[in-house]
C-alpha cells in the first residue's frame, strides 16, 4: 500500500479535529439539553406535585362544604315541617273560633238597638206606673182607645192584658 501524501495526512487529520471538535460540542450541547429536560421535568413534577395537593384540598373543602350544606338542609326541613304542623294547629283552631267569632260579630251588630232598647225600658222604670185611681185611666180596668194593640179583632178588646211597664235590668 502506498502512503498517502502528506497533504492528504494533514487534511484528513484538520477533517478527524474538525469531527472531534463538533462531536465534543454536540455533547455539550446534548449535556445543556440533558440537564434542561431535567430541570423542566423536576419543576413540572414539582408543579403537578402541587396542582394535585391542591386539588386534593379543594375536594376536601367541597366535601366539607355539600356536608355543611346537607346539615342546614335537614335544619331547614326540620323548620319547615314544624311550621307546617304548627300552621295546620292554627288553621284547626281557627275553625274551631269561626262560629264563634261569627256569633260575635252578630252581637257586635245588635248592640246598638238592644242598648236603645234598655235605655228607654230604664227610662220607662224611672217615670214608675201612672196612678190607677183616676176614671178613664187606661189601667183602672175599663176599656180605653189608648191600648188599641189589638189582633184585628174588635170583639176581643175585652181579653187584652193592660200593659205595665216594669223590668228586672
Amino acid at each position: 500500500m502506498s502512503t498517502p501524501p502528506p497533504l492528504q495526512i494533514r487534511e484528513a487529520n484538520a477533517h478527524l479535529v474538525a469531527v472531534h471538535r463538533r462531536a465534543a460540542e454536540l455533547e455539550a450541547r446534548l449535556d445543556a439539553a440533558e440537564r434542561t429536560v431535567r430541570a423542566q421535568a423536576e419543576r413540572l413534577a414539582r408543579h403537578d406535585q402541587q396542582l394535585r395537593a391542591a386539588l386534593d384540598e379543594l375536594g376536601r373543602t367541597k366535601d366539607r362544604e355539600i356536608a355543611a350544606l346537607q346539615e342546614q338542609l335537614v335544619t331547614s326541613e326540620a323548620t319547615v315541617h314544624n311550621l307546617q304542623a304548627a300552621l295546620h294547629q292554627r288553621d284547626k283552631l281557627i275553625r274551631q273560633l269561626q262560629p264563634r267569632a261569627e256569633l260575635l260579630q252578630d252581637i257586635c251588630r245588635r248592640r246598638p238597638p238592644l242598648a236603645g232598647l234598655l235605655a228607654a225600658l230604664a227610662e220607662a222604670e224611672r217615670l214608675g206606673p201612672l196612678p190607677a185611681s183616676e176614671p178613664g185611666h187606661p189601667l183602672s180596668g175599663g176599656p180605653s182607645l189608648l191600648l188599641a194593640n189589638s189582633t184585628g179583632e174588635e170583639g176581643d178588646r175585652d181579653n187584652l192584658q193592660p200593659a205595665v211597664f216594669g223590668t228586672t235590668v
